[in-house]
């Protein structure tokens, strides 16, 4: 027998990545550009390099800066729109080989401040104490929610949910016509959003208010209806200590009773 040894050089070819990884899978809702987490690759070859590339149903919302997967630039996700994302990222080595993963994105939900406030009505009627004003609603993308209001002028109150006059107060019509409330509506996390309400005062006026004595049945004046107060559905009633002497016509005139007169001497 004879026995040769022969050196066989291995050559080194390249070899096609095996997988790639994402550190993180969630962001919050609501943040511009947020970053989801870093890319890595398995590789065979160690010292090989990577490109990145996305696809899939949401590619647009994505980009790939430095390894790490993120939203684009002024791109922001909302949790109560869309709560979940799925991209497809395609790794390339040097050589041009490549492996693709699917990724969800899952999208943390955060409490987002509310951003408008509703008011049923905005007319106050004049004279009239612990009169309600209307019912407070708030515009809040976060479906369950609670709501406290606060409101700048001291003669209001709000009581769940309810804007009103406090018990001992009341305003007129010639002091006030209009009055701007500043409300402040806070949820259940101390997000705050402040809204100017106007609230428009009226009050029950006649365009006349004398008339001669020994007059029967003689016409008062006619009601007026204040500009800015909602009287739809309204009707009107008499009392006070000399109701018994007037009535009211359906077209809102007031007048003494027919056979009543009055006598300015007495």
């Amino acid at each position: 027998t004879n026995s040769t040894t022969y050196p066989f050089e291995v050559i080194d070819v390249n070899d096609a990545p095996t997988g790639t990884s994402l550190s993180g899978t969630a962001i919050d809702e609501n943040d511009d550009g947020g970053i989801v987490g870093d890319l890595t690759t398995a590789d065979e070859d160690a010292g090989d390099s990577h490109t990145y590339t996305l696809s899939g149903a949401d590619k647009d919302s994505f980009d790939v800066v430095n390894g790490q997967l993120k939203l684009k630039d002024g791109v922001s996700a909302n949790y109560e729109e869309k709560n979940s994302y799925s991209v497809t990222v395609t790794a390339t080595d040097s050589g041009g080989l490549t492996t693709s993963e699917v990724f969800t994105v899952t999208i943390n939900d955060v409490n987002d401040a509310p951003t408008g406030i509703n008011i049923s009505r905005t007319g106050l009627m004049d004279n009239t104490e612990a009169a309600v004003v209307g019912t407070l609603t708030t515009v809040d993308e976060d479906a369950v929610d609670n709501h406290t209001y606060t409101v700048s002028d001291d003669r209001f109150e709000i009581v769940d949910g309810v804007l009103r006059l406090k018990s001992d107060q009341s305003v007129n019509l010639s002091d006030d016509s209009n009055i701007d409330l500043v409300i402040t509506v806070t949820d259940s996390q101390g997000a705050e959003y402040q809204e100017t309400v106007t609230i428009f005062v009226g009050g029950i006026r006649l365009d006349n208010y004398n008339l001669d004595e020994n007059s029967d049945g003689s016409i008062v004046g006619k009601i007026v209806e204040v500009k800015g107060l909602d009287t739809t559905g309204v009707t009107y009633t008499l009392s006070g200590e000399d109701a018994r002497y007037f009535e009211l016509l359906s077209d809102g005139t007031l007048k003494l009773r027919d056979g009543i007169e009055l006598d300015y001497e007495r």
